[in-house]
């Protein structure tokens, strides 16, 4: 991927090895620009999160690391934050970093797309699912403190799907996108997952193209080797979607480049 912009260390405490590995992976890979988005602390979950006193700590490796390897790859510094209302902090929101990504893990308490949790869906209405999933999403976008919507379709990581239409479901969060100027991520961790394909599904890429929203590519890798895994199979589905060109941001500020 020439753009990879979803990347984590071991400080969020379910990924592994050292940035460095994942920076020389991507250098191999061809990529030109790739950024760290590990997982922003809060006052929620922090089994699977860096914790506010970490922050430092992450932000001085990477831009160590940008400096290291200016000559061969432009490294960015980003965090993914969980959108969560009530436990979102302004130390992460404030921090200086080139962008946020915006990611929904959570409908109300239950985290849905972690395996530990699984067995909840055979007691929840679908479909009422998916729609309380989009409308944290259109409040994500509509909130505007993130440049990158995180994997948009998560919900179906397990393969309970919907019977409704999933554009019906997904409408009014792919506007509120689109009016935020957000970017979509196109995202390989799905091949990974049993939904064996990426977020997000063609269906809705087509859509957010014909809104001309932005998009940009993530290996969400959690180990070097993740990274730039399912290059071939990602860029064909962007194209298949009708995009030819993808985003990065540096200070926040959106650039574009053809890919």
């Amino acid at each position: 991927m020439i753009v990879d912009l979803h990347n984590h260390t071991p400080l969020c405490n379910h990924a592994e090895g050292e940035p460095e590995a994942y920076i020389k992976a991507a250098i191999e890979a061809g990529s030109r620009y790739f950024g760290f988005a590990d997982h922003a602390p809060m006052d929620y979950d922090p089994k699977y999160r860096m914790g506010f006193a970490d922050m430092a700590r992450y932000e001085a490796e990477v831009l160590r690391l940008k400096e290291s390897y200016k000559e061969h790859i432009e490294i960015l510094l980003g965090y993914e934050v969980d959108y969560l209302e009530g436990h979102m902090d302004e130390r992460v929101l404030n921090a200086k970093v080139d962008y946020l990504i915006g990611s929904v893990h959570f409908i109300g308490d239950w985290g849905f797309d972690n395996p530990e949790f699984i067995g909840r869906y055979e007691h929840e209405d679908i479909d009422a699912v998916w729609q309380k999933y989009f409308d944290a999403i259109e409040a994500m976008a509509k909130s505007e403190l993130f440049q990158i919507v995180g994997h948009l379709d998560l919900i179906k990581v397990f393969k309970y799907m919907p019977t409704k239409p999933i554009l019906s479901i997904a409408s009014n969060a792919l506007l509120a996108i689109k009016e935020s100027g957000m970017a979509l991520e196109l995202n390989v961790a799905g091949y990974r997952k049993p939904v064996a394909e990426p977020y997000p599904s063609l269906e809705l890429l087509q859509e957010a193209n014909r809104l001309g929203i932005p998009i940009t590519f993530a290996s969400d890798a959690h180990k070097p080797e993740q990274v730039n895994l399912f290059e071939n199979a990602i860029v064909s589905h962007a194209k298949a979607a009708g995009y030819s060109e993808c985003v990065y941001f540096i200070d926040k500020e959106m650039h574009r480049i053809p890919f």
